[in-house]
């Protein structure tokens, strides 16, 4: 989940929809945060029963794995969508390709709304990935705060939800809105007002937008499944290959480079599904 969060076009979300933790994660996260609601009241006798509800040893696991892997790989994955932007498009491409195809299968009853739903999201995020062209930040754009914290308290919390969406990850959303560079010069000038507030909204929005997920998920699972579905789609913009991988969401034929990324795309497609094959099967035998 750390590696994908790094990639534009994907986020951690979408690998926990293919892992099958994703439902277990927002339950998780909207416990954790119900808990931490009750514990501001005050009520520590309503606190400890609701907190028991989180798999700690689980969730923090997790979290130490993505940070783990963002700490590791950010470098690495960074040098290669610079220097092979093309072929490293085309296997995330293929990646997602392959989880959209197992993320259609946890719809659990296909029908003309859940296809309604998959079509209106992917359009929607298809155009709205559009409005900007390039997906980073000029390299010589100056990380400087100018905005007031209540800009970054917003931010914060609009970025925490999409990390946790498919499809799409929280630091081109802060692109996309201008404040990438804001929160960067933040962290660089340690403006504490700044960092402070986008702390907060990352915590509210996730406290809010985990509530709201998790209650959804609950009543009405068909449909939050197709809109995720519609979101890995739409990503695709970003993830498309030419004419320079996931540095721009312009798309034009391929051209140049084609052989060798349409095969990286097809193998990144069989992983996917092969591994959730091998699990499926794995978990068959379990079961018997």
């Amino acid at each position: 989940m750390g590696a994908a969060d790094i990639v534009p076009g994907v986020s951690g979300g979408t690998v926990a929809l293919v892992l099958g933790i994703y439902e277990r994660l927002i339950r998780n996260v909207h416990a954790g945060a119900h808990s931490l609601k009750i514990l501001l009241k005050g009520d520590l006798d309503g606190f400890r029963p609701i907190v028991r509800q989180v798999e700690w040893i689980w969730l923090l696991s997790l979290l130490a794995g993505v940070l783990a892997a963002i700490a590791a790989l950010s470098s690495v994955i960074g040098n290669l969508l610079d220097e092979e932007p093309v072929r490293m498009a085309a296997l995330f491409f293929g990646l997602v390709v392959g989880s959209l195809a197992v993320a259609w299968r946890l719809i659990r009853s296909v029908g003309a709304a859940q296809i309604g739903v998959v079509v209106v999201v992917a359009i929607t995020l298809f155009l709205v990935l559009g409005l900007r062209s390039d997906t980073e930040v000029a390299t010589n754009a100056a990380e400087v705060v100018t905005k007031p914290w209540w800009v970054f308290l917003l931010s914060g919390a609009l970025a925490i939800c999409a990390m946790i969406l498919p499809g799409i990850s929280g630091s081109f959303i802060l692109v996309m809105i201008g404040m990438y560079t804001e929160v960067l010069g933040a962290v660089n000038d340690r403006d504490l007002t700044a960092l402070a507030a986008t702390t907060v909204g990352c915590i509210v929005g996730l406290a809010l937008f985990s509530t709201v997920l998790n209650w959804a998920l609950e009543h009405h699972h068909d449909l939050v499944m197709a809109a995720m579905v519609g979101l890995m789609l739409g990503s695709l913009r970003v993830l498309w290959p030419w004419p320079h991988g996931t540095q721009t969401t312009d798309l034009t034929r391929p051209a140049g480079d084609v052989g060798v990324p349409v095969l990286m795309a097809i193998a990144g497609c069989v992983l996917v599904v092969g591994v959730e094959i091998v699990a499926t099967r794995a978990g068959r035998r379990a079961v018997t």
